[in-house]
């Protein structure tokens, strides 16, 4: 089997999703410098969904803002760290630090639940954003060689570093209104995608929840039926060391969740 592979799952029927139709992902921090002097990911925020990082390897750091201030997390192996939709986070490089992140409502960061710190100027302009936020594809000329995508991906890391730095100093003069603002023109971005995502999650995280409801008023009544229909499923990641917003990140196609960038270096799994 080619190390791009994955075993075919097993069992019967169409393959299950995982725990609460949740995504996940592996990460790696850009070991990229930033105007700050520190190496790290891209700033970001989701709008619509919990992020949970289970730390696996090396050490370094997550920096967050919220209304209530900056603050910087330590990450180190073992350690489990989440936040909450409108917090802005950027994973940063301490020491050969490799995390998994789980990721409520799967399929929605995918289909721009996820918003990055650009500058207001380029938040302003739906059209100026989906440039700087939108890497090169194998369609796009000239675009489409491993260094011409890195360097794609620093610009999109800076920018959004750029817009960060305002946010955070702010905060540490004790004034949220700047990330306020923020908060506003990201959900003005995001407002014509509001439907699609609800459909997203009627279909993913709203039925796992309604198949557990189900499961339980059969069991009440001592009906054992959906046991039947028990199966394993397995899969490796469809891509390794792509460019995600954290850092460089190894995707696995799921069930309800959408493979972002549209960029690919390796094969999917086999179904």
């Amino acid at each position: 089997m080619s190390p791009d592979a994955s075993p075919p799952p097993t069992g019967q029927g169409p393959v299950p999703p995982l725990p609460g139709a949740i995504g996940l992902s592996n990460l790696r921090p850009y070991d990229w410098e930033a105007a700050d002097g520190v190496c790290g990911g891209s700033p970001h925020m989701h709008l619509a969904c919990t992020e949970a990082y289970v730390v696996t390897g090396g050490r370094g750091a997550v920096q967050t803002l919220t209304p209530n201030g900056y603050r910087e997390t330590p990450l180190e192996p073992g350690a489990l760290v989440w936040f909450t939709p409108g917090t802005v986070h950027r994973m940063v490089e301490g020491d050969g630090l490799s995390v998994t992140v789980l990721m409520e409502n799967a399929g929605l960061p995918e289909a721009g639940d996820a918003v990055f710190t650009f500058p207001p100027s380029v938040l302003a302009d739906p059209a100026a954003y989906a440039r700087a936020a939108t890497l090169p594809s194998p369609a796009t000329p000239g675009a489409t060689g491993p260094e011409a995508l890195a360097r794609a991906a620093r610009r999109r890391r800076d920018l959004a570093v750029e817009g960060y730095l305002v946010l955070r100093e702010a905060l540490r003069r004790s004034d949220p209104k700047p990330l306020l603002a923020f908060h506003q023109a990201a959900a003005r971005l995001v407002a014509h995608k509001a439907a699609t995502w609800q459909e997203r999650w009627r279909t993913g995280a709203l039925a796992a929840a309604q198949r557990t409801g189900d499961h339980l008023r059969a069991l009440a009544a001592a009906d054992p039926a959906h046991l039947a229909e028990a199966q394993v499923a397995t899969t490796g990641p469809s891509l390794r060391d792509g460019y995600g917003m954290c850092g460089r990140r190894d995707e696995y196609a799921l069930e309800g969740a959408t493979l972002p960038y549209g960029y690919r270096t390796s094969k999917r799994p086999r179904e």
